[in-house]
């Protein structure tokens, strides 16, 4: 009889570890849900800067039409993307090089930089980005911590019977990672034309004459007459 409830209790214990297990993977998986609809906010929010970034940009700079046309292009695409996350990450990386373009753009337009919408927009794009990278980091620590526990024994037997599979990464490639979201300098503009100029230097000393040579003393004065001489 005294088997019988420790048999009865072990099952017990298993159920009731199952329980939680599988209640932690649900309670997991909605917190990814959550930060990835955090990440989308935040590039919905960046798309609807692109397109007034662009026709800021168009009023200087309308012959650069294929600058311009890249990054509308990008935009779009990056806004019908709806696959994994992985998928999601390789638009984001296209839209983000054509934003590099579009800024490097700017530097050969002084009045463009100089426009307070174009620096408002750029401003706002730039906090976005900060923001996106914030939730692109608790988003992808939810996933590494859940696909932990979905590779992990014992919980891998709760993943595998009710289906709990890895979570895709949001990554980005790690040039722009490390570069971080795309930023021009307004404070020092760039001579226009070529590098900055120097200041020419100095010429160089002219050379000396020699020192004139010392006047030659007169001749000594004849000695005064003496007493004895008649005029």
């Amino acid at each position: 009889m005294t088997a019988v409830w420790i048999i009865l209790g072990i099952v017990v214990l298993i159920l009731l570890w199952g329980v939680v297990s599988y209640n932690r993977f649900i309670s997991q998986r909605n917190l990814i849900r959550d930060s990835w609809a955090n990440i989308d906010t935040e590039l919905r929010r960046r798309y609807d800067l692109i397109p007034n970034l662009v026709e800021t940009v168009r009023g200087y700079a309308g012959h650069e039409r294929q600058t311009l046309e890249a990054v509308i292009q990008a935009r779009n695409a990056a806004v019908a993307a709806t696959g994994s996350p992985q998928e999601q990450a390789q638009a984001e990386n296209v839209l983000v090089g054509a934003l590099r373009q579009l800024f490097a753009l700017s530097e050969s337009y002084p009045t463009l930089r100089a426009n307070e919408n174009f620096l408002a927009l750029q401003a706002e794009l730039t906090n976005t980005e900060d923001r996106l990278q914030t939730s692109r980091r608790f988003y992808n620590g939810n996933v590494r911590e859940y696909n932990q526990r979905v590779k992990s024994v014992p919980s891998n037997v709760i993943a595998s019977m009710f289906k709990f599979e890895e979570e895709e990464f949001f990554e980005v490639e790690e040039a722009i990672r490390e570069a971080g979201p795309p930023q021009v300098d307004f404070t020092t503009p760039p001579a226009v034309g070529g590098p900055p100029a120097t200041s020419p230097a100095p010429p160089p000393p002219a050379p000396q004459s020699p020192p004139a040579a010392p006047a030659p003393s007169p001749p000594p004065q004849g000695s005064p007459p003496g007493p004895g001489s008649t005029g």
